[in-house]
């Protein structure tokens, strides 16, 4: 995710990142600007089409289609930005849910069960990683912070980690519950946090396995060429060659939501304006980490 000031607009302006949509359409635009040139051309030295009534109608007629594109459009990028944000909230919640958890857990087992307790907390440390890796599909887990992991949870497969850890820490929980550790009051504490790891997940795995109806996107796609392409004939001839840098821009701004709208309905891959899950992922384990290093007494 890309960090900066809201209120520095001159910066802003004058940036241009790899993800900025210029560098994307750059190759299109440059096609429909040598289009459109033509087009005026032809109509103007060959055809000799004039600026009469009908165009100027049917420029009107334009102007109403640009604005029920618009429309479209907004509605579009308001789909996708309440997916990101939604998104952002749950990992929000994740990260809430995982500095209670560490609190519970060290204050309910402390020093008599250090063992028990630490194994707890590198659950709690781990699974925002393994939930980050499986959103992005990522199954190799070499990450360090997950190598240790790998020596407490036998894991059956690689195919849902964060499932595995989730029941692994239970496992533990229930484990120190028949050995008499804890009590059945603490067991329910420390669960009440310990439930939504998979609430959470699941949530994501929503977001991230349902993307917006193929048949609502294409016909967006379609729309916006149709209108782009068409509309060097209606303003050729009254704008002439003026007509190139309206067109073009007209395109860059109508294309530039659609990729934008693209690139953050699912906000858990690495593009430069999905969630920063990686920094959030070490925040918790930092989080994590002062709790379960700070003074604790047996609960």
């Amino acid at each position: 995710m890309i960090a900066y000031n809201p209120r520095e607009w001159f910066s802003q302006i004058t940036r241009f990142h790899k993800a900025d949509t210029v560098r994307q359409l750059a190759p299109t635009m440059i096609i429909l600007a040598a289009v459109t040139a033509i087009v005026v051309i032809l109509e103007h030295y060959f055809i000799h089409v004039k600026a009469d009534g009908r165009l100027s109608k049917m420029s009107v007629m334009y102007g109403f289609l640009g604005f029920v594109i618009s429309l479209l459009l907004v509605f579009r990028t308001n789909t996708a930005y309440e997916r990101w944000w939604e998104g952002r909230k749950l990992w929000g919640a994740l990260v809430n849910c995982s500095r209670n958890l560490a609190i519970k857990v060290n204050a309910v087992l402390g020093n008599v069960h250090e063992t028990s307790r630490q194994r707890l907390i590198e659950h709690i440390i781990h699974f925002p990683y393994a939930l980050k890796n499986h959103l992005r599909n990522v199954t190799t887990m070499n990450e360090q912070e997950l190598a240790e992991l790998f020596k407490m949870v036998d894991f059956k497969n690689k195919k849902h980690i964060p499932l595995q850890i989730s029941q692994s820490f239970y496992e533990e929980l229930l484990k120190l519950h028949r050995e008499g550790k804890i009590n059945g009051e603490q067991l329910l504490i420390i669960n009440q946090e310990a439930q939504q790891w998979m609430e959470i997940c699941g949530a994501c795995e929503r977001i991230r396995n349902t993307p917006i109806p193929y048949s609502y996107s294409t016909f967006l796609k379609k729309f916006i060429f149709i209108y782009v392409i068409t509309m060097p004939f209606i303003y050729g001839p009254v704008l002439m060659y003026f007509a190139i840098p309206l067109v073009v821009f007209i395109f860059y701004v109508l294309a530039s939501l659609e990729i934008i709208a693209e690139e953050i309905e699912n906000p858990f891959g690495t593009d430069a304006n999905d969630l920063p899950l990686d920094e959030i992922s070490k925040n918790i384990r930092n989080a994590v980490e002062l709790i379960s290093n700070s003074p604790h007494h047996a609960g």
